[in-house]
C-alpha cells in the first residue's frame, strides 16, 4: 500500500523498535502523530530535523502529539545500521558524516556525542534485500517521485536523468518499508497524519510550516 495523502496512512514498516514502547500509527488514534524520518549518516538531520522534532514533542507531547522517530537507509547501508542507531540512542554517538558536520559547527560533547538525549520513541525501518531486476515500472516510480516536471525536459536531459536513475538502483542493496511506502525523497523527511490515521502531509528537508500544521490539526 502506497501512502497518499488524504487516505488513511498505512502503518510503519518497522524492523525493530530501539527506543520506547512498540507502537504504530493504528495504536495512537486520537492523536495527532508526527513522524521524523531520518539517517544516523545524516548532517542535515541531526542540524534541523531532530531538533526540530524534539521542539514539537516538549512543546506538544501533552496536547495529543505523538512524536515517533524512523531511522531509515536508502544509501550508506554500512553506516545507515541498527547498530550505530542503538550507538547513537544509547551513548549518543555519531558516526560517519554526522560526525564529521556536527564537529565543524561545535555541536557535539566530547568529541562524537550528541550533547541531547532523543526524548520520543525511535524505531529501526525494515529493510529487505533489494535485488529484484530494474524494471521500467520501478524507474518511472524513482523519476514520479524525485523529478518533478520530467516532461519538461529535453531528449538528451531525460536520458541523462533515466542512466542515474538506474545506476542509483543498482547501487541499492536493500529497500526500506517505510521510506518507499511514504514515497520519501530524502532525510529528514516529516510524516504528518491526523487523529483520524489520515495522511496530511509528507515533507522533505527542513519544515518551516511544521508547527503551523500541527496546531491546525490539534485544532479539528
Amino acid at each position: 500500500m502506497i501512502a497518499k495523502v488524504g487516505s488513511k496512512a498505512p502503518n510503519l514498516g518497522v524492523s525493530k523498535w530501539v527506543q520506547g514502547l512498540p507502537t504504530n500509527i493504528d495504536k495512537e488514534k486520537d492523536n495527532v502523530v508526527f513522524v521524523e524520518v531520518f539517517q544516523v549518516n545524516c548532517p542535515g538531520c541531526f542540524l534541523y530535523g531532530i531538533p526540530q522534532a524534539i521542539d514539537i514533542y516538549n512543546k506538544y507531547r501533552k496536547d495529543g502529539v505523538t512524536v515517533l522517530g524512523i531511522a531509515t537507509a536508502f544509501e550508506d547501508f554500512d553506516k545507515n545500521t541498527v547498530e550505530n542507531l542503538e550507538l547513537l540512542l544509547t551513548k549518543g554517538e555519531t558516526i560517519g558524516e554526522t560526525l564529521k558536520a556536527l564537529g565543524q559547527y561545535g555541536q557535539l560533547a566530547d568529541g562524537k556525542k550528541l550533547p541531547y538525549k532523543i526524548p520520543f520513541p525511535v524505531g529501526m525501518d525494515l529493510l529487505k534485500k533489494d535485488d529484484a531486476p530494474i524494471s521500467q515500472e520501478k524507474i518511472n516510480e524513482v523519476i514520479e517521485t524525485n523529478v518533478p516536471g520530467f516532461d519538461s525536459y529535453n531528449e538528451q536531459q531525460k536520458t541523462d536523468i533515466i542512466e542515474r536513475v538506474k545506476q542509483y538502483l543498482k547501487s541499492k542493496e536493500y529497500a526500506a518499508q517505510t521510506f518507499e511506502q511514504y514515497s520519501l525523497r530524502g532525510t529528514p523527511s516529516s510524516i504528518l497524519i491526523d487523529k483520524k490515521g489520515v495522511l496530511r502531509d509528507v515533507a522533505f528537508g527542513q519544515n518551516n510550516f511544521l508547527e503551523e500544521n500541527i496546531k491546525k490539526l490539534l485544532s479539528e
